[in-house]
């Protein structure tokens, strides 16, 4: 459980940001200067709020009406910047040690042999940063982080100054980190692919405040939000179960409600509950189902609300069986006649569904505003 309530200003920003989720990993999203890592800071004890109060599990560690201040080094809160901040004199072994030193050994909940083997960092324990890639040097700082034997793990924005390999190659990792340590994260991020992987909820902010706060599912399929979290990623994240695979095509079938859907091939069990990202452009509308035609996706779908951009596109949002969203032109929407309740067939090309775009569904999440 994670309960956060901040007021602060500083010179004209004003933050005023409530939230709180049970979920393991909450994604903290929003552009530059939305008061992200203020919120980061003040969780960490860096910085005092002017008022608020912040729990962690069963502790408070901040309450301004109670004058519950605990000092930053009693929060027992891991952070991991986005440069990692390893000692360069230091081995990858002693900035792990130096880490574990910070906890006494009655505390210590995590052990160095598992952050090791989860992390992956055996064969680089001998090295010293300089010698590590960008990706080598952040396992490490969060093994550090790891080793203070968190109640809370605090990502701010830790892949941001990696390019996309070295994202890859890490995000696994993060994958692991909340189920094999039993640490909640809160996870900073102006990236959307990164927390669709792991994240079981999101909160949105913009001018220091919350605009949106629920399951990656509901924040990502909201339109309204789509000025935030980027017109390039608009669209809607469905929950679907695998059926079964096609090897010989390299494509996964998967359930949709009545629906059935076919992606990319996922290594992944039938039954397997999976999110999958659908690109509002991916998406083309149609009154009647087509024939002969190279879409893979044809869904049934009924109209739920048409709404012009004022740039001469229309957002159309459709169910089929979980929320899916397109653009098109207001000349196809007048054309098209649509309106709430019409009935239509979503047609969705399997090609246009990015791998990235496709990720195990994460623990379940419980979070409120």
């Amino acid at each position: 459980m994670i309960e956060v309530s901040l007021r602060t200003r500083r010179g004209d920003f004003e933050l005023a940001t409530d939230f709180a989720s049970r979920g393991d990993i909450v994604a903290l999203f929003g552009r530059s200067g939305a008061g992200k890592s203020s919120v980061v800071a003040m969780m960490a004890g860096l910085l005092r709020p002017a008022a608020g109060r912040i729990v962690v599990g069963d502790t408070v560690l901040f309450d301004s009406a109670q004058a519950i201040d605990v000092p930053p080094e009693r929060r027992r809160i891991g952070v991991v910047f986005q440069d990692g901040r390893l000692f360069p004199h230091m081995s990858v072994t002693a900035n792990l040690r130096y880490g574990e030193r910070r906890v006494p050994a009655a505390d210590r909940r995590v052990g160095f042999d598992k952050v090791v083997e989860v992390l992956g960092l055996v064969p680089l324990l001998d090295r010293r940063p300089a010698s590590l890639s960008g990706g080598e040097k952040q396992r490490v700082a969060i093994g550090r982080a790891l080793l203070t034997s968190p109640r809370l793990l605090l990502m701010d924005e830790p892949l941001a100054s990696l390019d996309g390999a070295r994202k890859a190659e890490v995000l696994p990792f993060i994958d692991r980190l909340s189920a094999a340590f039993a640490v909640p994260i809160l996870y900073v991020s102006h990236a959307i692919d990164e927390i669709l992987h792991f994240a079981d909820d999101l909160v949105v902010m913009e001018n220091g405040r919350v605009l949106a706060a629920g399951s990656i599912e509901q924040v990502l399929s909201d339109v309204d939000l789509s000025p935030i979290t980027g017109r390039q990623d608009a669209g809607a994240v469905l929950l679907v179960t695998v059926i079964d695979h096609a090897p010989v095509f390299g494509l996964t079938r998967v359930s949709l409600g009545a629906n059935r859907l076919t992606v990319p091939m996922v290594e992944a069990a039938p039954g397997t509950r999976l999110r999958v990202r659908i690109g509002a452009q991916d998406v083309a509308l149609a009154l009647e189902r087509p024939r002969k035609t190279s879409f893979q996706n044809i869904l049934e779908g009924t109209v739920r609300s048409v709404n012009p951009d004022g740039a001469g596109q229309v957002d159309v949002r459709v169910d089929v069986g979980g929320p899916l969203w397109t653009k098109i032109t207001a000349a196809a929407a007048s054309e098209m006649a649509l309106k709430p309740g019409d009935a239509v067939f979503a047609l969705v090309k399997a090609a246009s569904i990015a791998r990235a775009s496709i990720a195990l569904r994460p623990n379940g999440h419980n979070l409120k505003l």
